[in-house]
């Protein structure tokens, strides 16, 4: 019985509901039309496409980037600049030293030394700690380094540029504090 009295006050309030919300739609057509007349809709013409005006291809004369002929080319400058290719010759011929097989951005320097008037930094690769001088070489780039001071090695790099010439650039590795591990 308590299950049918509550049919019955559901259906009477589904009732009430749909009672309310049958109002008069004349005010809702009047406000719409009403809405609609004071809009102003601003939209822009749309511009005509822009007429495709082809580019001839200047360079097919050149020589391609990926070619033989390019390699030909970069070895003959660097017989034309003898100093370049000397310094490089000279870096390719020598013994390269443990340090070298690191990048650079893998080491890092934990503190420095005093020996015979020298100064010697210590840098860590790999968990292992080596003395480093002036004159030794460091990282992938033929890095010698030229000074040690408090705070920092200063090395001095052999890189390609982006037109593919062979230039010196320096380079640096910072001391980093409370590294002692």
């Amino acid at each position: 019985m308590k299950r049918q009295q509550r049919a019955g006050w559901g259906a009477a309030l589904v009732a009430l509901a749909l009672a309310g919300c049958g109002g008069s739609a004349d005010d809702l057509t009047q406000w719409m039309a009403q809405q609609r007349a004071q809009a102003n809709p601003k939209i822009e013409p749309v511009r005509p496409p822009t007429a495709f005006q082809p580019e001839t291809y200047s360079v097919a004369a050149e020589t391609s980037p990926f070619s033989d002929e390019k390699l030909v080319q970069a070895l003959r400058s660097d017989a034309v600049n003898p100093a370049v290719s000397r310094l490089l010759l000279a870096e390719q011929q020598r013994r390269r030293e443990p340090l070298e097989d690191f990048p650079l951005d893998t080491m890092t320097m934990v503190g420095l030394l005093q020996r015979g008037g020298q100064r010697v930094a210590l840098v860590r690769v790999n968990g292992l700690l080596h003395q480093v001088r002036v004159g030794n070489y460091m990282g992938q780039n033929f890095g010698r380094v030229t000074a040690i001071d408090d705070h920092q090695i200063t090395l001095r790099e052999i890189v390609q540029d982006a037109s593919g010439e062979w230039v010196e650039r320096a380079a640096t590795l910072k001391l980093q504090e409370g590294t002692g591990k």
